[in-house]
């Protein structure tokens, strides 16, 4: 079974390939490492490994928090392998398919920054209009997005008011961006965490601003 492992790790020569060697001695595999975020003294990594048997993933933890100054963020079961350099491979699809632009990024968007699900809303005189959704999205009638309309991305409350019950029982971390204008957003969920990184939602209003800029073009 393969897990999302995101750890913090002091940005010091041999820190990372000790990490590596702590979870190879454990049995498990590293398919991938993406760069989140990095500090001065801190770089924020996910890792996607292989564990195999029926062995729990604390012992991932155990593993990664033996070498001197590492803290595993979270652990979670992912599927697939990290794909960080999709964003171009995306906006084509978006440019081929212009009228069907945001499903595609609704879609596309859980791939690039390993959020649960995705969901684009419009702002309209009676509240927030789901227009897309990626296929993992929750399922709900409505929803009332006091933040909307928005002015720039940003890491959302996820005990707000606004969020519905049981989005607050799986601890979903909320992330939201404009897609282009203030009244046109999308709204990322990662049930289970880990919390979302200023790099990541910069990753993401980033991409958010290709992809106007392709549907209005």
């Amino acid at each position: 079974m393969s897990f999302l492992i995101r750890v913090q790790v002091p940005d010091r020569p041999g820190t990372l390939g000790a990490v590596a060697s702590a979870l190879g001695e454990i049995g498990a595999d590293i398919l991938s490492v993406d760069v989140v975020e990095r500090g001065q003294d801190m770089a924020v990594d996910d890792m996607v490994v292989e564990l195999s048997g029926n062995r729990l993933p604390d012992v991932l933890i155990t593993a990664a928090e033996s070498i001197d100054g590492v803290v595993v963020d979270a652990v979670r079961p992912y599927a697939g392998v990290l794909d960080t350099h999709r964003e171009l491979e995306l906006v084509e699809e978006i440019a081929a398919e212009p009228a069907n632009g945001l499903q595609i990024l609704a879609e596309g968007v859980p791939k690039i920054i390993r959020s649960g699900w995705a969901m684009v809303f419009g702002h309209r005189s009676g509240g927030a209009e789901q227009l897309a959704a990626s296929q993992s999205a929750p399922q709900e009638g409505y929803l009332e997005l006091p933040w909307l309309p928005l002015a720039r991305a940003t890491i959302l409350d996820s005990d707000g008011h606004w969020v519905p019950e049981t989005w607050q029982e799986l601890a979903t971390e909320l992330a939201a961006t404009p897609i282009g204008k203030p009244d046109r957003v999308l709204l990322a969920g990662r049930p289970g965490g880990p919390v979302f990184r200023k790099a990541e939602v910069a990753r993401l209003a980033h991409l958010a601003g290709i992809v106007s800029v392709v549907l209005e073009g």
